[in-house]
Order: C-alpha cells, then structure tokens, then sequence
C-alpha cells in the first residue's frame, strides 16, 4: 500500500513537471531509510490539495509558484515551476510578466534570475 502511493505522487510529479526532481527523490529515500515516510504522504496529501486541486488551474498556480521562488533566490525549484507552467501551457510572455512583478518585490537580481530561467527553459532541447 504505501509503495502505491509513492509510486501515485512520483507519477504526479512528474505529471506535472515533466520528470522526477532529485529533491523529492531525495526526500522519498531518506524518510524511507528513517522509517518517516508517514511525514512524505502527509506531505504530499497537503500538496495534492493545495496545488493539484487549487482552484487558480495548474497554469497559474505554477505561474505563481515560479514567482515566488524567483523572489527567494531559489534557481533550482523556480526551474522546476517555470517547466510546469509552461507544460500548463503558460507562454513566455506570461512568464516574463511574472519575472517584471518580482522586479517590484525583490529588484533586479529577482528579475535577473528570472529572465535566466525563462531564456534557458524556452530554448529548444537538444
């Protein structure tokens, strides 16, 4: 039972992103070795309602989880949601607005990072 229900929120992970990030990987196998996995399911049950039933639509709610993290300075997850919301069918337009309002909120190293982020994940993948 509990490995069903790692392998429903891996599978919506990566539903919603596109892949596995290595964070939730590492968080599955440490609670896993620590006998806490119970902390992940909890965790995972708050977010299935919090962001995949969120009633702004998977595209805003990324749009808005990108923002933020630009706004924090974290590189890696603000990636992580600017790939959701564009597999949500956000635009690079809707993206870059996102990165213009954190300008107000954090300054240029918000907009910055933003605009890095934006040009490295609209690039075609080779």
């Amino acid at each position: 039972m509990e490995e069903e229900k790692l392998k429903e929120i891996q599978d919506r992970y990566i539903d919603l992103t596109g892949a596995l990030p290595s964070s939730i990987e590492l968080r599955i196998a440490l609670c896993k070795a620590t006998n806490r996995i119970n902390t992940v399911l909890a965790i995972e049950d708050l977010r299935q309602v919090v962001i995949n039933e969120n009633p702004l639509g998977h595209k805003i709610s990324q749009l808005v989880q990108f923002g933020q993290l630009v706004v924090l300075g974290e590189r890696d997850p603000a990636k992580i949601h600017a790939r959701a919301a564009i597999k949500a069918g956000a635009s690079t337009t809707e993206l870059l607005g996102v990165v213009e309002l954190a300008l107000i909120t954090s300054g240029m190293p918000a907009y910055s990072l933003g605009v890095e982020i934006i040009s490295e994940e609209t690039q075609p993948r080779q």
